[in-house]
């Protein structure tokens, strides 16, 4: 607004010539202006002020390059509040002229153009090089945009012009905060943008805390755990069961997780389908079915896909298709997901053995129709399936079909038709078969490359899988291309192993590619074990210790079996003391928790060698750790103890027993009583035993075949104390 006031005082100054009114007006009390008369010849005055009054009674037209007003001094008296002073700074109050008189003409900025004006705008500053030339121009009334009124009613576009043909106060746009400018409005818009993208409200971070949570839909189905439920004590609960799995003692983690449905953690359903992929992978089928009877239908845990996975894939090998096809109905008919295509891997793998092929094309149709890829592994099953039953040209449709649907090739059904090929005694076209694989340069997957190694092997083209196997090194390229595994390296050396090139097969081991990116295979605990066990069975004892004492170097950890290779060897050799040495390092050195059977075995063959002192130290430390021994190893060392006298470590390890709440076997129970009753000393048993009736609760698992999977044995709280030689009896505090 300075501007706007330096020019007043200066055209003020300068119009001596011409009577000049100069007053105030307001932005916001605009009046209707009445239309300026024809245009005349008269001279154009470019000196006066923007605003002219000429005091000539014949009115003269006023000409400015941005707008022409024509007014006269006798048509328009200005209201006081509207007179202007030299020492006073413009009013810019709203007042309410009376309604007989004119309103003065509205103030439009000197630096914009009039958008309703005809004729090109120039610069008021500028010099009119034609001094005949008049505008007639029609105008409308202008309200600064960046101002507000505190009277206006009605909302209006901040960056539009506000046209009005009245003052009223009606029409007016609402309040807003003035800017000075156009550019600092849109800097301040830009400001808040920014501020609300690095600070957003808290509304759009999280709900409201105190806002009612909404009704849960009773109607919606449940859905099973996702990986973030795999956390806190559930997580420890899961690495426990899968470190007994590892161990080898199945009925541990299978106890282990029935368990802990009563408890405060819950397994999740990874937990269960761990437990339930052990048992399968052991050939205990019906304990996997009993599993998933007892885990997801009687516990109320939610499967997933993995579940019913492993369920059809255990009917499957067990020959029970129709009851897979069960599971899989049920999957599409109550599940609240998809079958995936490792169900339709295992269905038709199922159908094709128990000689239902055709079922098996229907199941590839379904799985087709309902949206899902071409897997290369289902049509593989079929083509195996038409293979076998000598149909060539069915199979080669089936594949034909494959190469038309599957968007990714991984040379899978190649090493199908060469090894029929190889059966079939066409060795020509067998290897026409792997050259053609060859030369379309898939990208083969490990699994698929090492099903090709075991096919050259098998029929004795150990030139073309060394050349197989170098290529895969050569290839091998973490993180970007894996194209090796540990089995890679296990067919390899066993192959070695089989025809007695041992140096081969530790020249194998240690193989790595010759190409400048490739990189060597990061060797795991399987590849060491499969070596150390060869050579442990070859006789090569102090090679298997050398490669044992490299694994820490090459960032390995030694796993349970890696330990259970020399402690067994030194068992089967009579060397107990580094068997001892070996056993205790995996129990009190590593986080290695071992089976109760190769715990039992151990502790067996100690006693039966005479290392009773180290058996019971063993023992006594395993009683402090999170895993406790097994009833049976207690039972071993005890009973052994107290024949060679050694009654006072005896009753150490039987009062261990009670404080730890593990059950006394019925057996051990007659034995201490009969060996303490012959010392005298029957009261400190009878003190023991009668402290575990009244609170013992069983950790040992229950047995694995029984019916709910759930129940805990032991001892009645009210039971009495039992007599030597008397039955005791366990009560189930489970019904099932």
């Amino acid at each position: 607004m300075s501007l706007y006031h330096s020019l007043l005082r200066s055209l003020q100054r300068s119009s001596s010539s011409t009577t000049t009114t100069l007053r105030s007006f307001s932005y916001y009390s605009a009046q209707p202006i009445p239309p300026p008369p024809p245009p005349s010849d008269s001279s154009t005055d470019h000196t006066s002020n923007y605003y002219n009054y000429n005091s000539n009674p014949n009115p003269t037209t006023t000409t400015n390059h941005n707008q022409s007003y024509q007014y006269s001094p006798q048509s328009y008296q200005a209201p006081q509040s509207y007179q202007y002073s030299p020492h006073q700074s413009p009013s810019y109050g709203v007042s309410s002229p009376p309604a007989t008189t004119t309103a003065p003409p509205p103030f439009r900025n000197v630096f914009e153009p009039n958008p309703n004006s005809t004729n090109t705008t120039r610069n008021v500053f500028e010099t009119n090089t034609n001094p005949t030339t008049t505008t007639t121009t029609t105008t409308k009334p202008f309200r600064n945009v960046f101002e507000r009124s505190p009277n206006s009613t009605t909302p209006a576009s901040p960056f539009s012009n506000y046209n009005s043909s009245s003052g009223s106060p009606s029409t007016q746009s609402p309040p807003r905060y003035g800017f000075s400018s156009a550019e600092e409005a849109a800097a301040e818009r830009r400001r808040r943008k920014r501020r609300l993208r690095i600070e957003p409200p808290p509304h759009a971070l999280r709900r409201d805390p105190a806002a009612p949570r909404p009704r849960p839909d009773p109607n919606a189905p449940r859905l099973p755990d996702s990986t973030s439920a795999l956390v806190g004590n559930r997580l420890n609960l899961h690495n426990r069961v899968q470190s007994l799995i590892r161990s080898g003692d199945l009925d541990g983690a299978s106890a282990v997780a029935r368990q802990a449905v009563f408890s405060n953690t819950r397994p999740t359903v990874f937990t269960c389908n761990a437990v339930m992929a052990s048992m399968y992978r052991g050939g205990r089928y019906e304990d996997a079915v009993t599993l998933f009877r007892y885990f997801f239908i009687q516990c109320n845990i939610i499967p997933n896909v993995v579940s019913y996975n492993v369920l059809i894939n255990t009917h499957c090998d067990a020959k029970r298709v129709d009851a897979a096809l069960d599971v899989y109905n049920q999957i599409l008919s109550h599940a609240p997901f998809s079958p995936s295509a490792v169900t339709y891997r295992h269905l038709t793998k199922g159908l094709v053995e128990s000689d239902r092929i055709t079922e098996a094309v229907d199941l590839l149709r379904e799985m087709l129709n309902k949206g899902h890829g071409a897997d290369s592994l289902v049509y593989n099953n079929l083509i195996l399936g038409y293979l076998e039953l000598g149909n060539l040209e069915k199979a080669l449709e089936f594949f034909d079909e494959l190469r038309e649907r599957c968007v990714v090739y991984d040379g899978v059904v190649h090493a199908t038709f060469m090894d029929w090929y190889f059966k079939q005694g066409r060795e020509k076209e067998a290897m026409e078969n792997y050259q053609n694989l060859l030369d379309h340069q898939f990208k083969m997957t490990p699994v698929t490359c090492n099903v090709l190694l075991e096919v050259l092997l098998k029929h004795g083209k150990s030139s073309e899988a060394e050349t197989l196997f170098q290529s895969m090194l050569d290839s091998h390229a973490p993180p970007n291309i894996q194209a090796v595994n540990s089995d890679t390296f296990n067919i390899m050396v066993n192959e070695c192993f089989k025809l007695g090139k041992i140096s081969e097969a530790m020249a194998v081991f240690k193989r790595v590619g010759t190409k400048e990116k490739s990189k060597p295979y990061h060797m795991d605990a399987a590849c060491f074990n499969n070596i150390m066990g060869k050579l442990c069975e070859n006789g090569l004892v102090s090679d298997a210790e050398e490669l044992f004492a490299e694994m820490p170097k090459k960032q390995v950890l030694p796993d349970f079996t890696s330990h259970k290779i020399f402690i067994e060897l030194y068992l089967k050799e009579d060397r107990v003391d580094d068997a001892v040495q070996f056993f205790s390092l995996m129990l009190f050195e590593t986080t290695i928790r071992p089976g109760k059977g190769f715990c039992d075995k151990v502790f067996e063959e100690l006693v039966n060698r005479g290392r009773i002192e180290e058996a019971s130290d063993i023992i006594g430390r395993m009683g402090e750790k999170d895993v406790k021994p097994d009833p049976t190893s207690y039972e071993y060392v005890i009973t052994r103890l107290n024949n060679v006298g050694r009654l006072d470590r005896a009753r150490d390890l039987l009062d261990q027993m009670v404080k730890n709440k593990i059950v006394v076997t019925p057996n051990l129970r007659t034995h201490v009583f009969d060996v303490f009753e012959k010392e005298g000393r029957v009261n400190e048993i009878e003190r023991l035993l009668g402290r575990q009736c009244e609170n013992t609760s069983v950790t040992s698992p229950a047995p694995h075949s029984s019916a709910p999977m759930g129940r805990q044995y032991g001892a009645s709280s009210s039971a009495s104390l039992q007599k030597p030689g008397q039955e005791i009896r366990y009560q189930n505090t489970d019904s099932n």
